[in-house]
């Protein structure tokens, strides 16, 4: 979505509280009206968003359901965690948790936040699948996360899909699409904030059998890590490191070579565009799949429909 025309405070905080949360606002630079900037997409669990003030706020809220990460494209964010005050700036996070009493002391006018929201049920369900193992006993989450450390990896993906925000938003609103770049999202931010897996089994080639066997019985499924590592019977970091040793190459590559096995079956068959083979198969955008049939095939998309 994105914003409608703000007429006061009031309404910029109702539009932010129907995407993110209810709060309590109050307007540190005691002006007029806010300059509200924010668009966002849903993507099943996970909220992914951007969004600015235009002037200085302060925010009490206390996340129920769900928990957030601020990230500042630009500015600063102040906020109070367990241990005192937190600053976040470009290149690095606040994180705050569900259904806790919050203070963003000062968000300044420059600051312009990548907002990733994570319903409670959905993060918690998913890392208790992603590290195989309970999720209170294995994953802490921070106040403040450094993206240049092991977090970067989630980051470059965030950034990169709001992005896709900014035009039409076809690839996003894509149920098969959304739900895995969804999932994505919430795999690559547990593994950037869990321990090193230590208590998971060790890969065999069991684990990568069962997933392949599952990923050829229905690749049109919404498939995410954690749900792969489940039928593995282990983490996803374990999977990985199986597929690693006994395939040479990763499940989610795996994943879409099989689709692109049934892509190319399908305009072999013709009577369809290229456009909803694609989006059949889960390529959110029609280049890259063709780039990456190309790659498998040797010819493009389009030269096996009229072929």
């Amino acid at each position: 979505m994105s914003v409608p025309e703000i007429e006061d405070w009031d309404d910029a905080s109702r539009v932010v509280a129907d995407v993110y949360f209810p709060h309590r606002l109050t307007d540190l630079g005691k002006v007029d009206r806010p300059e509200l900037e924010l668009v966002s997409a849903d993507l099943g669990g996970v909220t992914i968003g951007r969004m600015g003030w235009g002037a200085d706020v302060a925010i009490e809220c206390e996340y129920p359901g769900a928990y957030e990460v601020n990230l500042p494209l630009s500015g600063r964010l102040e906020s109070q965690g367990r241990s005192g005050t937190v600053v976040s700036e470009p290149g690095s996070a606040t994180v705050f948790r569900a259904d806790t009493p919050s203070l963003i002391t000062r968000w300044d006018a420059e600051c312009s936040v990548l907002g990733i929201k994570f319903d409670r049920e959905h993060l918690e369900r998913e890392a208790d699948r992603i590290l195989g193992g309970p999720l209170r006993s294995r994953l802490e989450l921070p106040d403040r996360l450094d993206l240049r450390g092991s977090a970067q990896e989630w980051h470059r993906l965030v950034a990169a899909l709001s992005e896709q925000l900014a035009g039409p938003t076809r690839v996003l609103t894509n149920p098969l699409v959304s739900a895995q770049l969804g999932g994505a999202v919430t795999t690559a931010f547990v593994l950037a904030v869990a321990p090193a897996d230590e208590m998971s089994p060790a890969p065999r080639p069991g684990m990568v059998r069962r997933v392949l066997n599952a990923l050829q019985e229905d690749p049109g499924r919404v498939w995410t890590a954690a749900d792969m590592a489940e039928i593995a019977g282990t983490s996803v970091r374990r999977l990985q490191e199986a597929f690693s040793e006994y395939v040479g190459s990763s499940p989610s590559a795996c994943l879409r070579d099989i689709r692109l096995d049934r892509a190319h079956a399908d305009l072999t068959a013709g009577g369809i565009t290229v456009a909803d083979v694609a989006f059949r198969w889960g390529f959110g955008h029609p280049g890259r799949f063709a780039a990456a049939f190309r790659k498998r095939y040797g010819v493009t998309p389009t030269e096996v429909l009229r072929g």
